[in-house]
């Protein structure tokens, strides 16, 4: 059963418009700071919830980097993929692929598992960083 469309509001406006403005992923406070020197008075707590609730939403990609920490990104496209990320610069593509896929599924079914979901994120040097 799919959630209700949540309402849009202000700072959920805000949010997304900060997050169209870049091209990359960004974190919750990165976000929160441009948002501020935008001149919006939205508050940190507030830019968590919203995108805690976008991505719940699947509106945006969530990448957690080698660290651990979050950062977010308005989504390219509404099929499921994954992300090949540069561990230097933070350029990151988009990707699909079936085997994976197929993979996930297989694997859960063996172990007796239903219902699989998951994420993968594919850490590397692009081109650009590795001077090819």
């Amino acid at each position: 059963m799919s959630e209700p469309e949540r309402r849009s509001t202000r700072q959920r406006q805000a949010v997304e418009n900060g997050l169209r403005r870049t091209e990359d992923f960004v974190s919750a406070q990165d976000l929160h700071a441009r948002l501020r020197q935008g001149g919006d008075s939205i508050g940190l707590a507030t830019v968590y919830r919203t995108l805690s609730a976008l991505a719940q939403d699947e509106r945006v990609d969530v990448l957690r980097t080698q660290e651990g920490e979050a950062r977010y990104r308005l989504c390219s496209t509404s099929s499921h993929h994954h992300h090949l990320v540069c561990r230097s610069c933070g350029y990151t593509v988009e990707v699909d692929d079936p085997a994976v896929e197929q993979w996930a599924q297989t694997t859960g079914e063996v172990h007796g598992f239903s219902g699989i979901t998951h994420t993968l994120e594919i850490f590397g040097t692009c081109s650009a960083c590795a001077g090819s």
